[in-house]
């Protein structure tokens, strides 16, 4: 995979599958999608897959690592590396441009730096001591382990943060254990784009769109799922899931449940941000486009950017 590639990130609902899709439809390219929850299937509103947003102009824009997990499966890191890796081959030969578009940023970050964490096994005795434990306490036994992976970890849901911990205490335990988290030479061939609206714009954003979900079956599709999932494994993909869940359950009212959901999404949206400075800390520069600007001013700049970014790979 030598071939220069967009990718588009930014926290949920600041527009990256619009954008991504304008940029596809301008450069014959197809998507490639960074999001750790739109892999399952039958998790589609509460994930915000709206695949009706790759149709633009009568034309149907392909996308890539979405519907390809059953729900209840537990997708990670490196199943997402693997699957990006195919996808990535079957778009180069079909000689169009792979973009990359997503939120999740460990996903993109392990992508573009390369990831040797998800080796470390799991160990169910310690997951079932930490699901019992506030989320405060997850985060102090967190900051308690000292090791080199501390500054890379991705604590930004709850699932996340147990893993964190997880490869924080296994590296502590075994200190002879030489794992290496090493620079990926995609790196090199990427060019990073950024949406990241206002506060007040997100926060309006994120609220609209989840009363449009909520009055368009997310508590439907949720009951579906429970058909066949327990609640424990629903809970375990969080947000909308989590919350839906112990409102169907009768552990929250239903008011209680959209407060308490509206304020996690609102907080997981700032949490995303703060890794994505992260990765421009870790030397992954991300160009941030002006939220003012319309849909075409952000696709002309995009697509500007990038093919001067390709013209000057191949030069090289």
């Amino acid at each position: 995979m030598e071939a220069p590639f967009p990718v588009i990130l930014g926290p949920t609902a600041s527009g990256k599958t619009r954008l991504a899709v304008q940029v596809a439809r301008e450069l014959g390219g197809e998507i490639i999608s960074a999001d750790s929850r739109q892999v399952y299937r039958n998790m589609d509103i509460g994930t915000g897959k709206d695949l009706n947003e790759y149709a633009v102009d009568g034309q149907q824009i392909p996308y890539h690592l979405i519907d390809i997990a059953e729900a209840g499966m537990q997708y990670n890191v490196n199943d997402f590396q693997q699957d990006f890796s195919l996808a990535f081959k079957r778009i180069e030969d079909a000689g169009h441009i792979p973009i990359v578009c997503g939120g999740t940023g460990f996903y993109i970050y392990a992508l573009l730096k390369g990831h040797a964490y998800s080796a470390i096994p799991v160990s169910d005795a310690l997951r079932e001591t930490l699901e019992n434990m506030s989320q405060e306490d997850l985060l102090q036994r967190f900051n308690s382990c000292h090791t080199s992976y501390h500054k890379l970890a991705d604590t930004s849901t709850r699932k996340r943060l147990i893993r964190a911990i997880e490869i924080s205490e296994f590296l502590t335990n075994n200190p002879q254990q030489n794992v290496v988290f090493e620079r990926s030479a995609l790196s090199e061939h990427a060019i990073i784009f950024g949406l990241n609206p206002t506060v007040e714009v997100r926060r309006q954003r994120i609220t609209t769109r989840l009363h449009q979900r909520l009055n368009n079956g997310l508590i439907e599709e949720v009951e579906d799922l429970l058909k066949t999932l327990t609640p424990a494994q629903l809970i375990y993909y969080g947000l909308e899931y989590k919350y839906v869940t112990q409102y169907l359950t009768g552990e929250l009212g239903l008011e209680e449940m959209k407060v308490k959901l509206e304020t996690e999404i609102h907080r997981f949206a700032k949490r995303q941000m703060t890794f994505f400075r992260k990765m421009e800390k870790d030397g992954l520069p991300i160009s941030w486009l002006p939220d003012d600007w319309n849909d075409n001013q952000k696709t002309d700049f995009v697509t500007g950017r990038y093919l001067e970014f390709k013209a000057s790979k191949s030069k090289s």
